[in-house]
């Protein structure tokens, strides 16, 4: 498997994770799914995924996770995903309000986020349903809980 992570760090913090954490939650979320695979994750605070989410998803809120992929061009193979944007704020926020572990919820928007780069959609409730199941599998193999735990 060869994965290149360019990680972006736009917001830092003692409690944000470093490259081989998420390199390795990247490496998890695409293994068995894609074997070459190029991407960025971008580390951000509430103003710069505010900007992003009211201009492409046309949402003026902070959001945890935004993905944007690069679309396949017609017979052509790259291996350039695209890019996961994170927001450090809002995951610490919603990890206390969860009551989750901080590192669950980062390795969850970033593979979350990451399967997102290889079209899996929450859209529909069996795009839901199997989305989610994906993402229980590859965290529980990573050690990490049920992020749909109640």
């Amino acid at each position: 498997m060869s994965v290149e992570v360019e990680i972006q760090y736009a917001a830092a913090g003692d409690d944000v994770p470093g490259r081989v954490e998420i390199t390795g939650w990247v490496e998890a979320a695409l293994a068995g799914r894609r074997n070459n695979a190029e991407l960025t994750v971008r580390i951000v605070d509430e103003a710069e995924i505010t900007a992003l989410n009211r201009q492409f998803r046309r949402r003026d809120c902070a959001t945890n996770v935004l993905s944007f992929a690069v679309g396949e061009m017609p017979g052509v193979r790259h291996p350039l995903l695209g890019d996961v944007v994170v927001c450090a704020p809002v995951v610490k926020r919603e990890a206390r309000e969860q009551q989750k572990a901080e590192r669950a919820h980062w390795a969850h928007m970033v593979v979350h986020g990451t399967l997102h780069l290889l079209g899996y959609e929450h859209r529909a409730p069996i795009e839901a349903q199997a989305m989610e199941r994906i993402e229980r599998a590859i965290l529980g193999g990573l050690g990490y809980e049920d992020p749909y735990a109640e």
